[in-house]
């Protein structure tokens, strides 16, 4: 049955111009102080049970104002973030944005595009930041290149086109239960968890992905590798592909790219390198040593909110052979064909190149900030936040109650507190708990890893906030905290 019609036609454009733009201007100034005073705040504190439940309403059925939707944001939302725009953030992997990039977004949203396709200037924008990436990170300047949500999506990309290029058939015809050999391919014990989602997602199922131990510096042994390869070809399976890593999440470990790019050549396999974080490195000449023969690989997997600053999401896809590239994704139905003239012209359909067919304006603020701060600046960054990194392991290596437990590489200390006489599932619980009270004071949140069974503090340092006097108040706080848990639990005993 059809709605009863109605003379009245409505829109979700404001009624009052004048007032929705007082209240914007309102909403720009706070976010600006938000951001500008953000050193006054806790890194992070717990969400309080009562906007817990304030956040658990059923859905509106009418309209409030805009100043009341925005009021509940001020005191319900804004207080509690995760915490990773201030300077003692230093949790997982994590950019901070930066604050043209925050209005770049706003500009975006305002126009609204769709990214999949047409003859319009987004289109171009991408297309043109995607040539700048190409050219930050030495790649050809005929390879091609599609933003997507961050780096899980790009290794996804990535790892598609290795597969479809190298089974030697037409997977996506007849997919994989005709295959002559079973597929299988390699990266190291340190790998990102995305991978190995990705290749079951490829329906290679994770058995598939050879784990390759790694060496002190947390590496992958290409000996190990290459022996591994020898026996699955003896074994009758197709090895197609080696997944070099450029920064491993737990340590920032390198793998030597320019070895495995051989290995690959040597073999006839797809090199792929998942440089999330640590490929950013190249751009600047003191360091970009540490990941040369990245630019070998056939196709490179990007962050840009982890050490581009940029805010989420944005990340990136590189591939070598733009017709590897879209021959693994390109579908053209009636609906979505391409013209010669019009709106839906133009040869920058991006959706050929990827998962997406809706896709939003990710590239203005990458475009934008790059104008803003140019290259030389961003890895100036970089390279100032591996100081950092060097700093923090000083100390640490310099107090006799501070233990590090991996090389510093690239921009991650890994270490923990360790006041002697006690045994490795004590200092582990000490340490757990030590990490626990950090976040919970807001003084700062680094995150957490193991190594070798040892429970360490992780600090991950892509902060383009951060200050040397930051790491100096970490330690301060590590030593006192570590000594209340010790004196606690000698005391409970």
């Amino acid at each position: 049955m059809l709605p009863t019609p109605s003379t009245i036609e409505e829109t979700l454009d404001p009624q009052n111009w004048d007032s929705f733009r007082q209240l914007a201007h309102q909403m720009l100034d706070d976010m600006l102080d938000y951001q500008q005073n953000v050193r006054q705040r806790p890194v992070w504190q717990p969400v309080p049970q009562d906007v817990k439940n304030f956040l658990h309403q059923p859905v509106p059925q009418a309209p409030q104002s805009h100043s009341q939707v925005y009021q509940d944001f001020v005191e319900n939302i804004l207080p509690y973030p995760m915490g990773n725009i201030h300077p003692r953030f230093w949790g997982w992997v994590m950019g901070n944005g930066t604050p043209f990039a925050m209005l770049a977004e706003m500009l975006a949203a305002g126009m609204n595009p769709n990214l999949g396709g047409g003859d319009h200037v987004a289109n171009y924008v991408e297309a043109q930041v995607i040539e700048w990436l190409k050219e930050m990170f030495h790649f050809p300047a005929q390879a091609s290149g599609l933003l997507v949500s961050g780096a899980s999506m790009a290794n996804l990309v990535g790892l598609t086109v290795a597969r479809n290029t190298c089974a030697g058939y037409d997977v996506r015809k007849l997919g994989l239960g005709a295959a002559p050999k079973r597929m299988v391919l390699y990266a190291s014990q340190e790998v990102h968890s995305c991978v190995q989602k990705a290749v079951e997602l490829l329906g290679l199922g994770s058995q598939a992905l050879r784990l390759i131990p790694v060496n002190d510096a947390y590496e992958m042994d290409l000996s190990m590798l290459e022996s591994t390869i020898a026996d699955d070809r003896q074994k009758g399976l197709n090895p197609f592909c080696v997944v070099g890593t450029a920064g491993t999440v737990n340590t920032g470990a390198i793998d030597d790219l320019q070895g495995l790019a051989e290995i690959c050549h040597r073999e006839g396999m797809w090199f792929h390198v998942d440089g999330a974080f640590g490929a950013f490195a190249a751009l600047s000449p003191q360091v970009e040593a540490c990941v040369e023969g990245m630019q070998l690989a056939d196709s490179l997997a990007l962050d840009l909110h982890k050490w581009l600053y940029m805010p989420f999401e944005a990340g990136c896809v590189m591939v070598r052979s733009k017709d590897d590239h879209r021959r693994a994704f390109s579908l053209t139905p009636e609906y979505l064909a391409h013209a010669e003239r019009g709106l839906a012209g133009g040869s920058l359909w991006f959706s050929d190149y990827g998962v997406q067919l809706s896709r939003g304006f990710r590239a203005l603020k990458v475009w934008m900030s790059l104008k803003e701060h140019g290259v030389q600046k961003f890895g100036r960054m970089v390279v100032q936040n591996m100081n950092q990194a060097q700093y923090l392991a000083r100390l640490v290596d310099s107090h006799p109650c501070l233990e590090r437990l991996a090389p510093v590489q690239l921009n991650i200390v890994c270490f923990r507190y360790n006041p002697g006489e006690l045994d490795n599932s004590a200092l582990n619980a000490l340490n757990e708990e030590l990490l626990i009270r950090l976040h919970e004071s807001g003084i700062a949140a680094p995150s957490y890893t193991t190594l070798e069974g040892r429970y360490c503090l992780r600090v991950c340092i892509t902060n383009h906030r951060s200050q040397r006097s930051d790491f100096d108040l970490l330690i301060v706080n590590v030593v006192r905290l570590g000594a209340e848990i010790a004196l606690e639990s000698t005391t409970a005993q």
